[in-house]
């Protein structure tokens, strides 16, 4: 009998810790992303920003087998090392931007590139951003060229909910399967406010208030609980039916959801993310295709919602999407500028039991720093950009430093610019400079955690990326100075510990195929 309890025990603490289904289903567009082989590397004497809180002068980082192995002080050169000056050079983790459209809107800005809202439906959850990516686009050399290795490609904010993103690793490739990060779970792209209300009650139809934004949110969770629901009781009632097979993949399409709120977790580095570093997207989505149920008036139930039906339930790929987002196998990221909608977004997460990673633009999250920290959520945010409509009209430029002061506090810069993510480090150097302004002097170890560490803790990679420490992935920028200078350039960027770009070797600056040919010639 001990035995018998302490397996059980076992099982709900596995349960617990990784998604429903890992071992059972795999992402239906996996990545195949292989970093590229590279030898071992040892950057020599520099400035080095963990991205961990430290800072060390004089300091050494070897990388090798695509992994950081090392970070100190006299380190010894491997046999067969490629050895970087690194004297007066600044070393730092690679820049992550957890708002980017890339791919989904690529240059050159024309409207057949126009990609990133499916402005069809105030609710798509059952869109994914990265089936808009266009690898060729230019935007992705150029962001390698200021030092950002991972991103995450999001819908627009057209809709209440706009559908899946995708973290990629910023490598060239053919497809946007060839740059998806392994094992990162999918973002859900929600936004409130302004934009949802304008779209669609400029064309005469729901939401036009911002109450009607707050009504449709509530209707698509409800709904995707009933589907759960369904999923759930056929499995009771057919367990024998429900067995991993390739017919009846759909049938565990949905995780059983929780009764109650749960409470939040413990503060941890990349919280929601696989347990497994290279495991793949575990929600469960069947590759047949599904003819999706037309939409139906707000909050309207069907009356076969909660029955146990004989056959599979159809699927929904939208419901599928919410129910994985209950159940924190999809990370949350809303766009919203206004604290009080910010807090009824809270309050939302709490009355369907999700979490929120991520409140995006935020101008007005200054005025709600505590309660983000206290409730682990960060706020992905601009250095100084407000005031270009109401709902952006009250903000202060020291809001990341003041969202990043409280204990446990998330404060991001993001970009949602094709331009701005060229130059994040500069967008924190403002911040820095706004902050120090208001007698908030902020370090550059702490600051450079706005483009490492705490994007990769809101994208659930956090155990992968975001820091120099030993075990993490490669990705390296080097330096010639301060990164939080307004002369600062990345001399060399490393993803995976693969050299992929250098400012002084043109052999190494990659360029999209689609600029092949387009260059003036000297």
């Amino acid at each position: 009998m001990r035995n018998v309890l302490a397996g059980a025990v076992l099982a709900l603490s596995l349960l617990s810790s990784q998604p429903a289904f890992a071992a059972q289903w795999r992402d239906p567009y996996p990545s195949t992303y292989v970093p590229i082989p590279s030898g071992a590397v040892l950057i020599q004497g520099a400035t080095v920003l963990t991205g961990t809180g430290s800072r060390l002068e004089g300091a050494d980082v070897l990388l090798a087998d695509g992994r950081i192995k090392a970070v100190g002080v006299g380190l010894a050169v491997p046999a067969g090392a490629t050895v970087v000056d690194g004297r007066g050079k600044w070393v730092t983790p690679g820049i992550i931007d957890v708002h980017s459209h890339l791919g989904v809107y690529p240059s050159p800005g024309v409207d057949a590139h126009s990609d990133g809202n499916e402005a069809s439906n105030p609710t798509t959850p059952n869109v994914w951003a990265e089936h808009s990516i266009w690898p060729q686009d230019p935007g992705f050399a150029t962001a390698l060229a200021g030092g950002v290795t991972t991103m995450q490609i999001l819908p627009g904010s057209a809709n209440l909910i706009g559908g899946r993103g995708v973290t990629v690793r910023n490598v060239a490739g053919t497809t946007y399967q060839s740059m998806k990060f392994p094992g990162a779970p999918h973002g859900l792209k929600m936004a409130c406010g302004e934009n949802p209300k304008r779209v669609y009650g400029g064309k005469g139809g729901a939401p036009s208030t911002r109450m009607g934004n707050v009504a449709g949110y509530r209707a698509a969770f409800l709904e995707a609980q009933a589907y759960g629901r369904t999923w759930d009781a056929y499995r009771r009632k057919h367990p024998e039916r429900t067995a991993p097979t390739r017919d009846t993949r759909a049938m565990a399409a949905v995780a059983p959801l929780p009764n109650t709120t749960p409470p939040p977790a413990e503060p941890q580095p990349g919280v929601g993310e696989p347990m497994q570093e290279e495991e793949v997207s575990t929600d469960p989505v069947a590759t047949v295709p599904v003819e999706e149920d037309k939409p139906r008036r707000w909050g309207r139930k069907k009356k076969s919602d909660d029955a146990a039906p004989e056959s599979p339930p159809d699927r929904d790929l939208g419901k599928e999407t919410l129910v994985a987002a209950m159940r924190g196998d999809v990370l949350v990221h809303i766009h919203c500028y206004r604290a009080d909608e910010m807090a009824t977004m809270l309050d939302l997460a709490k009355e369907f039991g999700f979490r929120i990673a991520a409140f995006h633009h935020g101008v007005e999250a200054y005025k709600l720093a505590d309660r983000l920290a206290s409730e682990q959520v960060c706020g992905a945010l601009w250095a100084d950009w407000w005031g270009f409509k109401m709902e952006a009209l009250d903000g202060v430029v020291e809001n990341i430093a003041i969202v990043d002061r409280p204990a446990g506090g998330c404060a991001i810069v993001h970009s949602d610019s094709s331009e701005g993510i060229q130059r994040l480090n500069q967008e924190a150097a403002k911040v820095m400079a706004h902050a120090a302004g208001a007698g908030m002097a902020i370090a550059p170890e702490r600051a450079i955690r706005w483009i490492t560490a705490n994007p990769a803790r809101a994208l659930g990679i956090a155990r992968q990326v975001g820091t120099l420490e030993p075990g993490k992935r490669a990705d390296v920028v080097v330096w010639n100075r301060t990164p939080f200078s307004v002369y600062a350039l990345a001399e060399q960027v490393y993803v995976d510990g693969a050299r992929l770009y250098d400012r002084n070797d043109r052999a190494r600056q990659p360029a999209s195929d689609f600029r092949v040919g387009q260059e003036v010639m000297p």
